[in-house]
């Protein structure tokens, strides 16, 4: 590397930083932070736990946007300083390109966080996974795609908790309602919603044959209250069950299990997770509140609404991405056409690749469009 080249990268590094100062809305940050410490100050800060515990976790997503951005100012100032100490002794320029290479990898990092500027982006979420046509084929397919989402979930450090499983006959699942909680969970993984393919040798086929399997992904915020619709309680139908697991043995002796129905629309949830009927129900509601809200998003974007009617319809033509076992190994996004022969790695939760790539294709249709 010239110092030519670091000056230029220099510059860059101001630029990018100026960018996400504006576009992070640090100072706002700034002062909500300070607001929220001094609220925390107070003696009676604690007879109100509840209360209490969301000002921390709202000083705690601050801290999670402010401290990463001070340290790339941090980061910034020492490279500023290489770099003025490469114009001078050119011994310092091996080091100089190390730091720009740790500094530019940090920058797109935060920068990629800076992508998720939807309203509900920084929440946590629920996630849902469907078997498609195939039978026992896409049940299996089902669960393999659980535990490559499980998998990621734990390299992130998000917390994730079934809340309804429904077994397959012979293996596999027919579907799973996971909640999601970590920072940004539901920016990462909304571009995940979608139909998933997969082509394989079957391992329940005798005769050897290739296999194409469905399953679709399905992700709404949970946003509780924070989500503005009404839901009147006559248009509701409640069922109160025994929850149950695989083989139909008992997970439990009381009727726990909830299933919710919002008349007009159709739409159906039920959790079984909890012992507690209350805990079932409240789950249900802001999974149903969850989806309510998307299917109105959904009537108000042609697009969006394409998007919804085609979960209906979980086989060929549909997908978002292809996950190729047999002939060749390749897993293929469709709408970016973002690929990766590792097929192993993906399917165990190494799928960063496949979320940044759409996150960046995402943010760049939306430069365009608005030019």
């Amino acid at each position: 590397m010239i110092i030519e080249e670091i000056r230029a990268h220099a510059q860059e590094a101001d630029s990018r930083l100026a960018h996400l100062y504006e576009f992070l809305k640090i100072e706002k940050y700034k002062q909500e932070m300070a607001d929220l410490e001094s609220i925390m100050a107070r003696p009676d800060f604690w007879d109100d736990k509840d209360k209490a515990q969301e000002t921390v976790q709202k000083l705690s997503s601050c801290k999670n946007i402010i401290e990463p951005y001070n340290g790339l100012v941090t980061e910034v100032e020492d490279f500023h300083t290489i770099a003025e100490l490469a114009a001078e002794d050119e011994s310092f320029l091996a080091e100089a390109d190390g730091a720009w290479k740790s500094l530019s990898e940090h920058l797109d990092k935060i920068e990629l966080v800076s992508f998720l500027s939807g309203r509900f982006d920084r929440n946590n979420c629920f996630f849902f996974i469907h078997a498609g046509a195939g039978g026992t084929e896409s049940c299996d397919w089902a669960s393999i795609l659980m535990r490559m989402y499980r998998r990621w979930f734990e390299r992130k450090g998000f917390k994730d908790e079934i809340v309804d499983i429904q077994p397959g006959e012979e293996a596999g699942i027919k579907s799973v309602s996971l909640r999601i909680s970590g920072e940004n969970v539901y920016g990462f993984l909304k571009g995940e919603r979608g139909i998933h393919r997969l082509i394989r040798i079957s391992p329940f086929d005798s005769s050897g044959r290739r296999h194409t399997s469905f399953a679709s992904v399905d992700v709404i915020p949970d946003a509780g209250d924070d989500i503005e619709i009404e839901i009147k309680e006559s248009d509701l139908r409640v069922d109160i069950f025994c929850a149950s697991g695989p083989g139909g043995q008992g997970v439990n002796t009381t009727y726990s299990a909830v299933r919710i129905t919002h008349i007009p629309s159709g739409i159906s949830v039920q959790c079984q997770n909890e012992r507690s009927q209350h805990h079932n129900k409240d789950s249900a509601m802001r999974i149903l509140r969850g989806r309510l809200y998307d299917l109105e998003l959904s009537k108000r974007d042609a697009a969006r609404q394409a998007e919804y009617a085609g979960k209906n319809a979980i086989s060929f033509g549909s997908q978002i991405r292809t996950y190729t076992l047999q002939p060749y190994r390749l897993v293929k996004d469709h709408r970016n056409n973002c690929e990766i022969g590792d097929t192993d790695a993906v399917l165990d939760g190494r799928i960063d690749k496949l979320l940044r790539d759409y996150l960046l294709w995402q943010h760049t249709n939306r430069q365009q469009q608005q030019q």
